[in-house]
């Protein structure tokens, strides 16, 4: 007879869908009835602009995404209840990714650079790529996420567990979104 745990859905999905979800109500929140000039305002020319920062998001999802769902093709369901980053992929969170514990500051690899103007529909454009990570999310959750890997984007050599993947996804936006928010609440953030 199954386990109550394979009765039920696994607990993982929600919890990312929930991550995504917070990341759109965040990005509306902060871009909705912008002007592009505000969209487009940075605080000093090395920073970023709100409009830059869901750029960047944007352009991550469509570049990670992808490879992620390929490694789960032609795959056996064997869900899991919980994900579980590999060791590297954990390292990769905590040093780069996680706001709370980032430890260096990198600069974007040049795939996911935002561009210098951003088009006004910049928000609608995330919003979208997001309803792909969450259908994505919801693949996924049939697999054993924890053992199936993808070819890194960025640096081929290097493969994440797809529930690394997964994690990297939803905690890089928070991380961007938290930047985003620094820029809309500069004092010299321009009215209109």
């Amino acid at each position: 007879m199954p386990t109550q745990a394979r009765l039920s859905a696994p607990a993982w999905p929600s919890r990312v869908i929930a991550g995504l979800n917070d990341a759109d109500r965040r990005a509306s929140a902060l871009a909705r009835g912008l002007s592009a000039a505000q969209l487009n305002w940075k605080p000093s020319p090395h920073q970023w602009s709100i409009g830059q920062c869901l750029d960047h998001l944007l352009v991550s999802s469509e570049v990670y995404l992808p490879p992620i769902s390929r490694a789960l093709d032609g795959r056996a369901a064997s869900p899991v209840d919980e994900i579980t980053p590999g060791l590297v992929g954990r390292f990769f969170i905590r040093t780069f990714i996680e706001p709370s514990t980032q430890r260096l500051r990198g600069r974007a690899p040049g795939k996911i650079r935002p561009a210098k103007e951003v088009a006004p529909d910049i928000l609608d454009r995330f919003l979208r790529s997001n309803d792909l990570a969450r259908a994505l999310v919801r693949r996924a959750s049939a697999y054993d996420v924890n053992r199936i890997r993808f070819v890194n984007p960025f640096v081929p050599l290097l493969r994440f567990n797809v529930a690394t993947g997964i994690e990297v996804l939803w905690r890089h936006q928070h991380r961007h979104l938290l930047q985003a928010e620094r820029v809309r609440q500069a004092e010299t953030f321009p009215d209109e």
